[in-house]
């Protein structure tokens, strides 16, 4: 990810009703929700909540997808995961500093150890 893109990210997310979007979106899981549904929860207009969609879209912080008549969002938690990455990279000189991310620090950590815990599930 580069600086423009990440910039433009958190400048999306900068904004109250994309900033509730987004994190209704994200405790929805892959699955997602209707845009009205959305709409519904967070008491936005129609056009509104068109607008603030098509921006977080836009910027790669959700994904929308056809369902029957209507269009269903989520997270797109591969941008997300790209975004946190870019924003822990090389924190504090490499010295483990955030003990929450310190064990996945980078896409690749993340994943792997997301397959880790999933394999021990098992």
């Amino acid at each position: 990810m580069d600086m423009l893109n990440a910039a433009e990210r958190f400048a999306a997310l900068g904004h109250e009703s994309r900033l509730d979007i987004f994190r209704l979106l994200v405790e929805a899981g892959p699955d997602g929700i209707h845009a009205g549904a959305i709409g519904e929860r967070l008491a936005l207009p129609a056009a509104t909540l068109s607008f603030h969609l098509a921006h977080l879209v836009r910027v790669g912080l959700i994904r929308g997808r056809r369902d029957g008549r209507f269009i269903r969002y989520s997270a797109d938690f591969d941008g997300i995961d790209d975004l946190i990455a870019f924003l822990t990279r090389n924190c504090c000189a490499g010295a483990v500093c955030l003990p929450q991310t310190a064990a996945c620090d980078t896409v690749a950590k993340r994943r792997a150890a997301l397959g880790t815990a999933q394999g021990d599930s098992e």
